[in-house]
């Protein structure tokens, strides 16, 4: 197939280098990717996907499947290859009686949540409204509900998959149930998702926001003994951060290490101020943000910081318990972050995520209390070197103290060496599922899982 009857084929846009439009359709979120393509595909429809999963295994070029284009790994642009952007397939369909959403692929969360909050629902998604919800959901996801509601994979229903060898099949618990299976945590290795049906929660007004503390270790416990008996409808992701230059916080913290407690509590109203005192025992409070707020708010409270055009690398790991080692490791590196971009974040995997078995998806770490993502994030180019060194030295001297493999979301484009880990147990029959559906490996450009012969 030429380029030429690629185009005839498809409805969406092709973009080659050249064009006036090339240079913003290949930028992605994370700029210390910088890459150029030499073909993107603008999907409309999953004939387009189709189409263009033929073009580049006909051809033999690599392929980089785009959501939300916010892969810190850098996995959704290539050089010299074919990139399949699913950016403008955006619908969304809300069924409130089933309390079911079908999404296509180029949906972000912010998106999402403000379709579903006009009635009443919501599943679990990302921390950043603009994230799509395809890369997070593929990978595990990981977000304000989950300890109430789960992984975002855990209320995957189904999905439309095309495969290596450009046919689009239904997966479910009861269709393919394998590739179903290898889809809840296994990223992009088995094929391009073109239609995701989630399940729906009644989630509405939630209590949300920031509260910042000093850095001390002394709270990081507190904060471990807050979620040690907190109930599932309680998520409180703790934050390693430099105090932000906003209102409720005293001046003199702008810019200084510190904890910040994020909290989402869906429960009932009612108890709000039993909340409220939760965290002011966790330690010295220096400022809060903490209101009642539609849901979708809550998801959008890092967008501001976190633009798209910054420059990222981070790694990421799983702790069973948080130990005093571990704790005085995260510390001390928070005291250094480089910039007010930077930081470090542990979220509570616990709660609902639990009650389900570590092999009833691909995501593994079942048995871990928190995954944590940290690394550097920066602006100018000229800090490369610098940021991504401080990275590589935290990740050195907390992997000791972790279990093993990380989150694959969390993870950059030279952390292949881990896959297995990542996996654990689950990794050979992921490597027999990708020998099924895509033994050429065509789908590489993720945290990839070779085939098994």
């Amino acid at each position: 197939m030429t380029i030429e009857e690629l185009r005839e084929q498809i409805r969406g846009r092709v973009v080659e280098p050249g064009q006036p439009q090339y240079d913003d359709a290949r930028r992605v979120y994370n700029a210390l990717h910088d890459r150029r393509p030499s073909l993107i595909v603008q999907a409309a429809t999953a004939a387009d996907v189709m189409a263009t999963v033929g073009y580049a295994r006909d051809r033999e070029l690599p392929l980089a499947v785009r959501g939300g284009a916010h892969s810190i790994a850098g996995f959704s642009t290539c050089d010299d290859g074919v990139v399949l952007d699913l950016g403008a397939m955006t619908g969304i369909q809300v069924d409130p009686e089933r309390r079911e959403a079908r999404a296509e692929p180029g949906v972000t969360w912010g998106d999402f949540n403000q379709t579903t909050h006009a009635f009443g629902l919501a599943t679990t998604g990302g921390i950043v409204s603009t994230t799509g919800i395809a890369g997070l959901t593929l990978g595990g996801g990981m977000g304000h509900l989950a300890r109430r509601c789960g992984l975002t994979c855990d209320n995957l229903i189904s999905a439309d998959v095309v495969l290596a060898d450009g046919s689009l099949v239904t997966c479910s618990d009861t269709e393919n149930p394998d590739l179903f299976w290898a889809l809840r945590g296994g990223g992009g290795n088995f094929g391009v998702v073109t239609s995701f049906k989630y399940r729906l929660h009644a989630v509405a007004d939630i209590l949300g926001g920031p509260t910042f503390y000093p850095l001390d270790a002394d709270v990081v416990r507190g904060y471990l003994d807050l979620m040690a008996d907190a109930p599932d409808e309680l998520n409180v992701i703790l934050g390693l951060v430099l105090g932000p230059p906003v209102p409720f916080l005293p001046e003199e913290w702008h810019g200084r290490p510190m904890c910040a407690l994020i909290t989402c509590w869906s429960g009932p109203e009612g108890e709000d101020e039993q909340i409220r005192k939760r965290l002011a025992a966790v330690g010295p409070v220096a400022g809060q943000f903490l209101e009642r707020m539609p849901y979708p708010v809550v998801n959008t409270l890092f967008d501001e910081l976190l633009p798209a055009g910054l420059r990222h690398y981070w790694k990421g790991c799983f702790h069973d318990t948080l130990t005093k080692e571990a704790i005085d490791a995260h510390v001390s590196y928070a005291a250094t972050l480089p910039t007010i971009q930077t930081a470090t974040l542990v979220f509570p995997i616990d709660g609902a995520s639990h009650r389900v078995g570590r092999h009833e998806t691909a995501f593994s770490y079942r048995d871990a209390s928190y995954s944590v993502a940290f690394g550097a994030t920066w602006s100018d180019p000229a800090d490369d070197d610098a940021n991504i060194a401080w990275s590589r030295a935290y990740d050195d001297a907390v992997r000791r103290f972790g279990m093993g493999g990380g989150y694959v979301n969390f993870s950059s484009d030279d952390d292949h060496v881990q896959v297995q880990a990542n996996y654990r147990e689950n990794y050979r029959a992921l490597a027999q599922v990708k020998q099924q559906y895509d033994p050429a490996n065509l789908f590489r450009l993720n945290q990839n899982i070779t085939p098994w012969a």
